[in-house]
Formats: structure tokens, sequence, C-alpha cells
């Protein structure tokens, strides 16, 4: 059995914690980040991404990511960066699970089309909306509103919020004005995200048939481990070649990082939490050669499989079923079930915007067919 390494000086812990919206007593068999870790796997916003799109919608076969998996992903990607730089695993395994909590169905298409609808309502961001549903919209709680979540875990949940939007935040929107950083769990987390999403979307493209491995001999980093593979398994072919690639190509983006965040970490000279966030750039950060080798994948990734066609034909109906809910809803708010029915019409934008936001992918498309297909009028 191997050793329990203690933490980093600069890591965060859960006994400094800067406390919860709600005062709570502390349980004495679980740290507080645990807490939070097992408050979003718990609650119903982390169900309901088991059918919302990562980048293949959930009808279109059983095997590809949704947003569900991908956060798994995150969790244990961001778990082996965490033990490596001696980082508080639950606090990033805490963020890693609910950084996709506020996203739409439909993934981004859907995401840009609910914030083109509210754009004179305060617009939409998905890491502001993931903090509103452990703020305010989970109901597990008889004492509070949503799941009172540590400071840590939603500082880490908000990657990104406007100006505008981090003025009405506080102290957790600071940073995004003043500038600063959050905590280096939160910075694992944010590229365990990026990991985990550009390697996998490789592996759905493939399984998908949209790209192909000729396609992907252009790009360096997947040629380079694939290449390895070939070599020491000269008869290796198939989904064998493209499991070991991309497990590859994932430990060599765990290592890269590990090394370079180290140096980062050492030349800054941060001992506590604080100091991390008083900088202004982040320390945790990929080589340049490897930053460089991630572009390539990115920029292949957005040409030939999210701007495939079949993806976009799909991106299409997405955007325009998030984008007819939510006008219809906005027409006529009678059609919404009566919890996101308000008598303030500012409030009830964003009651709709919480009410779309909510779906799972299926349920859109029930919903739209009840509301505007006439062979569906017995549905209720």
């Amino acid at each position: 059995m191997s050793a329990v390494v203690p933490l980093a000086p600069y890591a965060a812990r859960s006994a400094e914690s800067r406390g919860r919206i709600h005062a709570e007593a502390d349980d004495p068999n679980r740290p507080a980040f645990q807490r939070d870790r097992d408050r979003i796997v718990h609650c119903t916003a982390f169900r309901r991404l088991e059918y919302k799109t990562q980048v293949f919608l959930n009808h279109e076969g059983d095997l590809f990511r949704t947003r569900l998996t991908h956060s798994i992903e995150v969790a244990q990607i961001g778990r082996s960066l965490a033990r490596r730089l001696r980082l508080n695993e639950d606090l990033v395994e805490a963020i890693s699970l609910a950084h996709d909590l506020g996203h739409t169905p439909f993934g981004h298409a859907g995401q840009d089309a609910l914030n083109s609808c509210m754009k004179e309502h305060g617009g939409f961001e998905h890491n502001l909306q993931s903090l509103r549903v452990v703020d305010v919209l989970e109901e597990r709680y008889a004492a509070f509103d949503g799941l009172n979540l540590t400071y840590e875990t939603r500082e880490g949940i908000l990657k990104h919020c406007s100006r505008r939007n981090a003025e009405q935040l506080g102290e957790l929107g600071r940073r995004f004005i003043n500038g600063g950083s959050p905590s280096l769990e939160a910075q694992v987390a944010n590229l365990a995200d990026e990991i985990a999403y550009n390697n996998h979307d490789i592996d759905d493209g493939l399984r998908s048939g949209y790209i192909n491995l000729d396609d992907l001999a252009e790009v360096k980093l997947w040629e380079q481990h694939a290449g390895a593979v070939r070599e020491q398994f000269p008869g290796c072919t198939g989904r064998r070649l493209i499991s070991e690639t991309i497990r590859r190509m994932i430990s060599a983006q765990v290592d890269d990082l590990t090394q370079s965040t180290s140096v980062a970490i050492e030349s800054a000279g941060v001992s506590h939490v604080d100091q991390v966030r008083a900088l202004s750039k982040p320390l945790v950060q990929f080589s340049v050669p490897m930053r460089e080798d991630l572009t390539q994948l990115k920029q292949f990734l957005f040409n030939r499989l999210y701007k495939h066609y079949l993806v976009q034909r799909m991106t299409d109906k997405a955007r325009r079923i998030v984008t007819q809910l939510f006008e219809a809803f906005a027409n006529e708010p009678l059609l919404l079930p009566p919890a996101y029915q308000s008598a303030d019409r500012a409030a009830q934008y964003r009651s709709i915007a919480d009410y779309v936001a909510g779906m799972t992918d299926r349920y859109a498309m029930r919903e739209f067919r009840k509301i505007f297909s006439a062979s569906e009028l017995e549905l209720r």
C-alpha cells in the first residue's frame, strides 16, 4: 500500500476553507471538500448530465461521450494531476464533477442559442449557470437553496465571468475585476477538462467516421504516439491502436503539465493558496512545445470534426429547438410548469433560461414536439 503523501504548502485545505454561504457545522467524518463532492454527485443536475450532449447527441450512439461521462473523465485526470502536485484531490474532484452542471442541452450550440435569446435580459454564461445551480436552483435541503458548497469549490466552478456579472458576486467575482487567479486545484480542474475533451473528441470522432486515421496523420501529437504504438506493436490496428494512442497522448500531457507546473510553482515561490490567488497569471500550465501541439490538435478538431457538415446539421437543429422553445415560453409563460412562472417580467426571462438550460437533449426534443407538433396533441 502506498504511503499517504502530505499536501504541499500551497494546496487548499478543508480546515482553512473560506466557508459556505450558509453556516453549517463541520462533519466529523468528512472534510469540507469531500462533502462538496458528495453533494454534487447526489444532486439532480448531475444526473441530468447523462443525457446532455458533449459533441454527439445522445441518440446518435450509445458509446459517445455525454456531459456525465466527460465530467467523470475530467475528475479522473484531475485527481491524477492533484496527486502528483500534492494538491487537494477532493477539491479538484468536486470542481471537475460540477464544472458542467449549468450546461444547456445540445452542447455549445444550445449555449450559444440561449445566450442569444437572453441578450437583452442579462445574457447566459454556462459557468455562471453552473454556479447558479449549486447556489440557488438545487432543492435538496430544508435550511437553504442550492447545495451550499464551500467558497473554494464555487471559485473553481466559475472559470469565466463577464465583468458585469462579476460585480454582483462580491468576493467570488473579485479576480475577474482586479486580476488574480483561483486556487491551483481550480487551475488543475480547468486543464484536466481540456485534456479530457481534446483527446476523447478524437475517439468519438473516429468512432463516428467523421474523421479517420489518415486525417489524423497531419496532427503531430497524434502521429508521434501512433508511430510509437506501431513500432512497439506492429500488428496493432483498429480500436486497439486508437485506444493505445489516446492513452499515451493523455499520459504525455499529464507528464508535461506536471513538470511545467512544478517549475512554475518553484519559480513563483508560493507557499500558501492566498499567494497563488494574488498572481495575475495561472501557474498550472503546459510547456511551450506541448501548448503548440495542442493548439494544432484543437484547430484540427475544429476544422474537421466540429465543422463537419453532419455535426453542423445537428447543431443547426439544436439552435432552432432552443430558440423556439425560449420564444414560445417568453410569448406565453403559461406554457411553463407553474414553478417557473413569475409575475415579474425580468425574473420570468431568467426563469425561462433556468428551465431550458436544465433540460436534457431528449427532454428538450420532447417539449418541442409537445408545443409545436400537431401529431402529438395527445401528449400532456
